[in-house]
């Protein structure tokens, strides 16, 4: 993998200042066109050795480009904010928008290098890392993301004479790399090689710069940058995604369909186990094991069904400073501009609080997906991520509770009538819910589908039967209650 990086490389200057003004241009025009049209977004991971010139190089490039549309997202060990989050969290924050072009220095990569150097994972461990890594650098491409990756590769003797140059000079050395201090020089290169073999892809592809000539690793990083964002440009598809069909053509009844809508409760005997249950989740949420986790709750379901009324329920008895409620809508333009889990991983709270999301990130296999608001690929590969999505937030600490609100369309239609008919409902229906119904069908059949591929054992679904509102939001306290108990 690193033979040719080892040879010699070089480029006299003469030579190099000849080709500049080309370099220049090509990265210039590339990165223009792509700040006017915002077909896409770029990230440039910099990886490699200490003393290889990742800095100098980067610095260069800034130079050669418009630097006011390059971000610079430089991650070192996790402050505070990032260690109450799961790992994944600051790099989904930080995903640069259509237009933009992000330079990542200590990336994704930098703990699984860290610990497998260090031998704090075995090699099962960080193979299990490194198919992570590939999931998310495979949805960020699906999503319209270049991704380009750069490993900076050094000989021993030269990291040797650059870390001495480095020393003499009294700079500090680079705090995002210090696993691979010269010591660890071959152990570096073997898992570096390995990272390479396993994560480059044709839409994530890893390119070996050789960094013994600062001339030949600049020309060579800046032109294989050009290259790839111009060809990005001019042919930007990207391939289909391979994804279990949905079944087609026969009738079937979902999980969905077979809720059983009858199920009522008595409002003296719903006063009583709503208190009950109320005061269980207060005194669960100010337990020092809660404090701990993060709980993440998802409110779906038909038009009319009862979320706000049933959150309305969860919240009353918490402390309003560990929770807040996200009422999810349309996508904003910024929000559009980005992979469309980055606003949901925004949202993530923090260790002892808690999210509670009035429609999620379940619209891209429901509205988006019946309203054809997402291709047909989109939405067919989103019940993988998402399982994806909510299996590293589990593995991270956090309890996710997902509720389904499911009543009839007979019942939507008279709590609709109800909601023209009382002055301080209005607001609550809109011409597009009236739109969504004429839809019933096929909302349903997402419904199913989207129950039957993301129901899993560490975030399943629960299915409310919404005809009684008391019923339902005894429902929905009970099931929290009881994930608490068994979590903690």
């Amino acid at each position: 993998m690193f033979e040719s990086a080892r040879l010699p490389q070089e480029m006299d200057k003469k030579t190099f200042r000849k080709l500049e003004p080309e370099l220049r241009e090509a990265l210039l025009s590339a990165q223009l066109e792509i700040i006017e049209k915002k077909p896409f977004s770029t990230i440039i991971v910099v990886d490699g050795l200490d003393g290889a010139g990742k800095g100098e190089a980067v610095a260069r490039l800034y130079g050669w480009m418009d630097a006011r549309h390059l971000i610079c997202n430089a991650y070192g060990d996790p402050m505070e904010e990032a260690r109450l989050r799961p790992r994944l969290w600051r790099f989904w924050r930080d995903l640069p928008a259509k237009g933009q072009t992000a330079v990542v220095f200590g990336s994704w990569y930098q703990k699984a290098l860290r610990d497998r150097i260090y031998d704090k994972i075995d090699d099962d461990s960080f193979e299990h890392e490194l198919g992570k890594i590939r999931r998310f650098e495979e949805m960020l491409a699906n999503e319209g993301i270049l991704l380009l990756k750069f490993w900076f590769m050094l000989p021993r003797e030269d990291q040797k004479r650059r870390l001495k140059k480095i020393d003499k000079k009294h700079a500090a050395r680079h705090v995002l790399a210090d696993w691979a201090a010269l010591k660890n020089h071959a152990k570096a290169s073997e898992v570096g090689e390995k990272i390479i073999v396993e994560t480059s892809r044709g839409h994530a592809p890893w390119f070996v710069i050789p960094s013994q000539d600062p001339e030949f690793r600049d020309a060579a990083l800046a032109q294989t940058i050009a290259a790839a964002m111009r060809l990005k440009l001019e042919d930007g598809e990207a391939a289909s995604v391979a994804a279990p069909p949905v079944v087609g053509g026969l009738t079937r009844q979902t999980a969905v369909d077979a809720i059983d809508l009858t199920a009522k409760l008595k409002k003296s005997d719903y006063e009583k186990k709503r208190t009950e249950l109320q005061d269980r989740l207060s005194a669960m949420s100010d337990t020092k094991a809660f404090s701990k986790k993060g709980l993440i709750l998802v409110f779906q379901g038909n038009d009319a069904a009862g979320k706000g009324g049933a959150i309305r329920r969860v919240i009353r008895p918490l402390d309003p400073r560990i929770y807040k409620v996200h009422p999810i809508s349309a996508p904003t333009d910024e929000e559009k501009a980005r992979p469309y889990l980055w606003r949901f991983w925004r949202r993530v709270p923090r260790q002892g609080h808690i999210a509670i999301f009035d429609r999620s990130w379940y619209e891209r296999v429901l509205v988006e997906r019946v309203e054809g608001f997402a291709s047909h690929d989109d939405w067919l590969r989103a019940y993988n991520e998402i399982n994806e999505f909510e299996e590293e937030l589990t593995n991270s600490d956090y309890i996710v509770c997902k509720f389904w609100l499911a009543i009839s369309a007979e019942e939507q239609l008279r709590r609709f009538k109800a909601r023209e008919e009382i002055a301080y409902k209005q607001h609550k229906i809109t011409d597009e819910d009236w739109r969504n119904r004429l839809k019933w069908d096929q909302y349903a059949v997402a419904a199913g589908d989207m129950v039957d591929r993301t129901s899993t054992h560490f975030a399943p679904w629960t299915l409310v039967s919404s005809e009684d509102k008391r019923h339902a939001r005894i429902e929905v306290l009970q099931t929290i209650c009881d994930r608490l108990e068994k979590e903690l």
